[in-house]
């Protein structure tokens, strides 16, 4: 029955999808789905005290204890020389390497976006000032904040003390930073606030653009770039840095839709990894983020079209089947984490406030708002809609 209506639903299209007051309904639909169930958690986070990476002790970083540390999700122990080297098994993700500071990055992401969200539904103040405590602790203060850079971040025992690989890492505080402008814009973010966590994205953009392991996750030509991109776009945004903002979308028409784009819309970069159906979403919710974050009136991430006909549309329609009726996945299943997916993902509900597509909304709609699974929440950076609806 869920596939037969999706098959019909595509084709009650709104007329007018690309009309300002649709797109407004569909905002304020949005909100009503999720508004139970973003003030229940709103209430519970109200009284959450703050943890940042501080906290934690990582016992094999060469950082400090105000820098980010993680270690490489699919790297184990050699059976053949377990004091030696780690060695790489893609895929299958290692329960014991140290992700605590990941764990406390993504809490705080969930907690500042939840209390936001209850703020934009209610108007009521009182879910700010627990925000602004989190905050306060992660980018502020001296005796608990992070130091704005990743040079510790995807380690690997025996090999690396940190990689690019591990700026993907960050993409949890792109809801911090879209919170951040949201509070911002309501006029209830103390100047001081504004200021000092805008020098730290600053800092932050500066060092990912600038440092090596930036410009190679910068360039990485799969979801990894995309991940970079988004997150520079969200921070550029924040900090009103133009000039990043235009360097973004030059990468999205001339790189990602020209080289991670396949005629039909898939990515073949991702339907080659060891988990293709997680990664295609992953890397297609990224790119409608980016796409979220980047157009204007003017310059329309949505609508823009190669050449040879690669545009996000075709994207959205070669993964929605897929969505609809799991089962009819043409592809490997993914090695781990295959029955936890998909939930309600944003590219589906981007995808319908813009275009104004039934199914795109009935596939978000009658998915899982919000999952609970580590590596779900681990690779769904966008959780909270009413941010940036």
């Amino acid at each position: 029955m869920k596939k037969i209506v999706y098959m019909i639903l595509p084709f009650l299209v709104v007329a007018l999808a690309g009309c300002k007051d649709e797109k407004t309904k569909r905002g304020d639909y949005v909100k009503d789905v999720l508004r139970e169930e973003v003030l229940k958690q709103a209430e519970a986070n109200m009284s959450e005290k703050p943890v940042t990476v501080t906290d934690f002790i990582a016992e094999r970083s060469t950082g400090g204890i105000h820098d980010f540390y993680s270690e490489g999700d699919y790297w184990w122990p050699d059976s053949l020389n377990p004091d030696g080297p780690y060695i790489k098994k893609d895929g299958m993700t290692n329960p014991d390497n140290f992700v605590a500071h990941r764990h406390a990055m993504i809490r705080f992401s969930r907690i500042v976006a939840n209390l936001t969200s209850a703020y934009l539904l209610t108007g009521d103040e009182r879910y700010v000032a627990p925000a602004l405590e989190h905050i306060d602790s992660w980018f502020m203060d001296d005796s608990t904040k992070m130091n704005p850079n990743l040079l510790y971040a995807q380690a690997i025992k025996g090999i690396a003390t940190g990689r690019g690989i591990g700026i993907i890492d960050t993409i949890h505080l792109i809801e911090v930073v879209q919170s951040l402008i949201k509070l911002e814009e309501a006029g209830v973010l103390p100047a001081e606030y504004a200021d000092k966590t805008k020098e730290w994205f600053a800092e932050y953009l500066d060092w990912m653009s600038t440092h090596p392991y930036g410009i190679k996750e910068k360039n990485a030509a799969n979801n990894h770039g995309t991940c970079w991109a988004m997150q520079a776009a969200e921070f550029a945004k924040y900090t009103g840095n133009e000039e990043m903002m235009d360097s973004c979308r030059v990468r999205f028409k001339n790189l990602f839709l020209v080289r991670q784009m396949a005629s039909d819309g898939s990515f073949p970069l991702e339907l080659d990894r060891t988990k293709p159906y997680g990664y295609s979403l992953f890397n297609l919710d990224a790119m409608a983020a980016l796409c979220h974050i980047l157009s204007t009136e003017s310059d329309d991430m949505w609508t823009y079209t190669t050449a040879d006909g690669k545009n996000m549309k075709l994207g959205l329609d070669f993964i929605s089947p897929y969505i609809a009726d799991k089962d009819s996945w043409p592809y490997q299943q993914d090695v781990m984490y295959w029955d936890e997916w998909p939930v309600a993902h944003p590219a589906m509900l981007f995808g319908w406030l813009e275009f104004g597509d039934a199914g795109y909304q009935y596939l978000w709609e009658n998915n899982n708002h919000f999952p609970e699974n580590e590596e779900v929440i681990r690779n769904l950076p966008i959780r909270n809609p009413i941010l940036w609806i």
